[in-house]
């Protein structure tokens, strides 16, 4: 399988793009998940492929671009298909369903084809969890940053509150995640990037684009 370079995916990004707000907007949350995912990488000893975990963070988000209309909003309504866009977005561009599967299989800690017909999600209904120690990695890291207005870095009790609304099985996926992989130091990443680190759901702002 070919993984794709740092300067491929960034000009992948700047391909869809539709702004220079909107790269950078997702472009550096796609950096951000990379560099917590490698954090925890290197404070673990998991057994994975480092150079398809790295991919996969800076490919996740790249169906974003897509949800953006004419005037340059976002539409937040289908925001949880920005995933399955995603998907297509790469399979046209010639990558390896491997590739593909890091931007369908990455929303909140897994959708199941219950949750999006109960739910009524914009999305085919099929199952969207992970399956590859890398997809798992990937899926987690990203929940540790939200692409809000303006953008914060979550603890994890924080998102755990957050994910509760959608049932104690989201809980419990994120708790056996945490359990594997560790709790990531964002301290650092907050003050690297000037990003608040939103400890709690009392602190939660309005969202750009709700679930990272």
């Amino acid at each position: 399988m070919d993984i794709p370079t740092d300067d491929e995916i960034h000009a992948l990004h700047e391909k869809y793009a539709p702004t220079p707000e909107a790269f950078a907007l997702v472009y550096t949350h796609c950096e951000i998940v990379c560099a917590i995912a490698e954090h925890l990488i290197d404070r673990s000893e998991l057994t994975l492929n480092r150079a398809l975990v790295r991919a996969g963070c800076l490919l996740h988000d790249i169906g974003v671009y897509r949800l953006y209309g004419a005037s340059g909003r976002l539409d937040h309504a289908r925001y949880v298909s920005h995933g399955v866009l995603g998907h297509e977005t790469l399979t046209g561009e010639g990558l390896s369903e491997t590739l593909c599967r890091f931007c369908s299989h990455h929303t909140g800690v897994g959708l199941t084809r219950v949750d999006v017909r109960e739910q009524g999600l914009p999305v085919p209904e099929r199952d969207y969890l992970a399956e590859s120690v890398e997809e798992e990695l990937v899926m987690y890291a990203d929940k540790f940053h939200s692409k809000r207005n303006p953008p914060v870095f979550r603890t994890a009790d924080s998102f755990a509150a957050s994910v509760a609304r959608f049932g104690e099985d989201k809980v419990v996926r994120f708790k056996e995640m945490r359990a594997r992989f560790g709790t990531p130091d964002l301290a650092p990443l907050a003050t690297a990037y000037g990003h608040a680190l939103v400890r709690s759901t009392d602190e939660e702002v309005r969202p750009t684009a709700p679930g990272a």
